[in-house]
């Protein structure tokens, strides 16, 4: 499978797919999210970190850049690239160093690092639909490609 529609009634709703995703995806991985501003890319994210037993805060890195959080075996990297101004800025980061074998990168606004972001392995959009919201799903790898049939699954 490789696209996935996976409706979301609210806040909650979005936080548990964050989690579900952190249970299905397998590192490393680099996870492209879209969708306008306050359509829930953050509490995706959220979710992501709650399923890998984060209890702190997740707060968007928007004047960070990068938000790391550590786990036993692995890292994941809550970018947020809506306030960079020019792609290059990236490399004057070390931004090719969060990409490896243990980490997962999950990257808001994902456009404006286009030329020098590695290609993802999912692509997240969130979109508003009616009260609620709906998240399409589109794997570019073989593991997101499971992920998105242990999703549809549940």
């Amino acid at each position: 499978m490789t696209e996935l529609l996976y409706p979301l009634a609210d806040e909650a709703a979005t936080e548990a797919l964050g989690m579900a995703l952190a249970v299905h995806q397998q590192l490393p991985a680099v996870v492209f999210l879209h969708g306008d501003l306050g359509a829930g890319k953050t509490t995706l994210s959220r979710g992501v970190m709650r399923g890998f037993g984060h209890q702190g805060a997740v707060k968007s890195p928007t004047y960070t850049l990068v938000e790391p959080y550590q786990f036993d075996h692995h890292q994941v990297y809550h970018f947020d690239l809506y306030r960079l101004a020019d792609p290059e800025e990236l490399e004057f980061m070390g931004i090719r160093e969060y990409f490896d074998d243990h980490s997962l990168c999950l990257i808001e606004w994902p456009e404006c690092g286009q030329g020098i972001l590695p290609a993802p392995d999912l692509e997240i959009t969130l979109t508003y639909e009616g009260q609620g919201r709906v998240a399409h799903l589109v794997a570019h790898s073989e593991s997101a490609k499971r992920a998105l049939e242990a999703l549809s699954a549940n």
